[in-house]
């Protein structure tokens, strides 16, 4: 049940990026704004997919395209932090979310035989 954990824990790390990034400037509507969001919600989007009747090998492929999203998301953060659209804090909290979820996925993913 593993997978359901972290599997939430992206659902609701998705709808906090969602959430920062309505505070983004307008100019970054359809760039930093919408790429960190398609990023966040790949995450939970590939978690699902690999979990939804797929042998060993596909499911370690999908939890692979959900860990490279969280690093997309991850800078994005920084980029973002960079140009003043989050604060210290805000960036903080979602890059150790960030670091928790990576932990929790690549851990599942190395124990997938």
């Amino acid at each position: 049940m593993k997978s359901l954990l972290f599997g939430k824990k992206a659902m609701d790390f998705g709808e906090e990026i969602d959430k920062i990034t309505n505070a983004f400037p307008e100019k970054e509507k359809f760039n930093l704004s919408s790429q960190i969001r398609r990023a966040s919600d790949s995450i939970a989007l590939n978690i699902s997919e690999g979990a939804i009747g797929q042998s060993n090998l596909e499911q370690k492929k999908f939890m692979g395209y959900a860990i490279r999203s969280l690093a997309e998301v991850v800078t994005c953060l920084f980029k973002a932090k960079r140009r003043n659209y989050i604060s210290e804090n805000e960036f903080t909290k979602l890059y150790d979310e960030a670091y928790h979820l990576v932990n929790m996925m690549s851990a599942f993913r190395k124990n997938i035989k």
